[in-house]
């Protein structure tokens, strides 16, 4: 233990609090069993880490940070871990990649419920299970999903501001206002172009040159490893995954036609459906439907995106398009708090109630007009006049 504890404060050291997401801020951390779940390359670690130095300091004689695919756990259980730590005084621990850990959800179950001096917080993949664990953390754990960066702390990030996040409601009453505010503080476009293609994974940080090459990793990681791992998927199969998420890549979003695209990858196309299930739990597909469709059901999606413009950028390549570049920043900003439905006059419906067509800055309201509660988010314009929203607003939802 003792050299576990030498990592986490070596690791806490070299922790910067310059910029913390808001999500740190959402996360009831009184809570005694908290999960962060979200795509590898999201920032889990970093957020975790963060809470910790914000919250203990320099006092961590009571707290622990572990990676659980630490050797160390190779030959101790999790369970002995926590024993041993709450003897000495602990209070607070902290379980990264918890997915690495064979039957973790028993064990964090035990853990809870024999230690209850204990506050546990962990991370996993975005194809965690807590409600269809063996052990059903659903009842006793809090879980708050991650996604990439919004274009709003992409901005806080780089440009060192500090805008807050707004509602859907808030942009659609008073955009206007809130679109001058921002541009008398900051240039939109000067950054806008590179957060599509650059950053919605904190790792840009780290340099642009190679940033291509680590989404391909994270990409190759998330379907090589974690997908065999928790959903038991034949490593056989995955190649056809692969397949499947480069047709995707290169039209994405596009109308589906299951059948010659389960001929086009050699697979049923029942298969094929649970393929888009196993690609959108791993947050690199977006399924949309124009119906809410129940947990778990198998059903041809009326279109599907990528999960997010980078992900465009590094499949598709040169045969990315620009208007599916703006569909699928909308799609992923406003989903990250909303229910995004597919529409048949429009592009996007918003909570079954608001209507998105989204373009350029030339669009005409022409084709939705007519419907209550309708907007165009254009592209290309600084500032919106009553109906016309501009879209890079939809990068402060979160």
């Amino acid at each position: 233990m003792e050299k576990l504890a030498e990592l986490f404060r070596k690791k806490i050291s070299s922790t910067s609090l310059d910029f913390v997401r808001s999500l740190e801020g959402q996360i009831n951390w009184d809570a005694r069993l908290i999960c962060i779940r979200g795509a590898r390359g999201t920032g889990k670690t970093t957020l975790m880490l963060q809470h910790i130095k914000k919250t203990f300091g320099n006092n961590l004689s009571k707290v622990i940070y572990v990676s659980l695919d630490n050797l160390y756990f190779a030959d101790n259980s999790l369970v002995d871990f926590a024993d041993s730590f709450a003897k000495r005084g602990g209070t607070h621990i902290f379980f990264d990649e918890v997915h690495k850990y064979s039957d973790w959800s028993k064990a964090l179950k035990n853990i809870y419920d024999d230690y209850p001096e204990l506050h546990i917080a962990f991370t996993g993949s975005s194809l965690l299970e807590i409600l269809n664990a063996r052990s059903d953390l659903s009842r006793r754990a809090l879980v708050y999903n991650i996604q990439g960066l919004s274009f709003r702390e992409y901005l806080n990030l780089l440009a060192k501001t500090d805008f807050p996040v707004l509602t859907l409601e808030e942009i659609i009453e008073n955009h206007e206002s809130i679109s001058a505010d921002i541009v008398s503080k900051i240039r939109p476009f000067e950054y806008f172009e590179d957060y599509l293609k650059f950053g919605y994974y904190p790792y840009f940080l780290e340099g642009k040159d190679d940033y291509y090459d680590r989404l391909n990793e994270t990409v190759n990681m998330i379907l090589e490893i974690e997908l065999p791992l928790l959903r038991k998927l034949d490593v056989s199969y995955i190649a056809r995954i692969k397949k499947l998420l480069t047709v995707i890549g290169k039209s994405a979003p596009f109308i589906p036609n299951t059948t010659e695209l389960a001929s086009k990858i050699q697979i049923a196309r029942q298969t094929l459906l649970q393929y888009f299930q196993y690609l959108e739990e791993s947050r690199l597909i977006f399924q949309v439907f124009k119906e809410s469709r129940g947990l778990g059901t198998l059903e041809k999606p009326d279109k599907i995106f990528l999960e997010n413009t980078n992900l465009m950028f590094l499949l598709g390549k040169a045969e990315t398009n620009t208007g599916n570049v703006r569909e699928t920043f909308a799609f992923n900003q406003l989903s990250k708090n909303h229910e995004v439905l597919f529409s048949e006059q429009s592009d996007f419906l918003v909570d079954k109630k608001i209507t998105f067509e989204v373009g350029g800055k030339n669009k005409k309201r022409k084709q939705i007009k007519e419907i209550p509660d309708s907007f165009i988010l254009a592209d290309d314009i600084e500032f919106g006049t009553d109906r016309r929203i501009p879209l890079w607003l939809l990068g402060f939802l979160y």
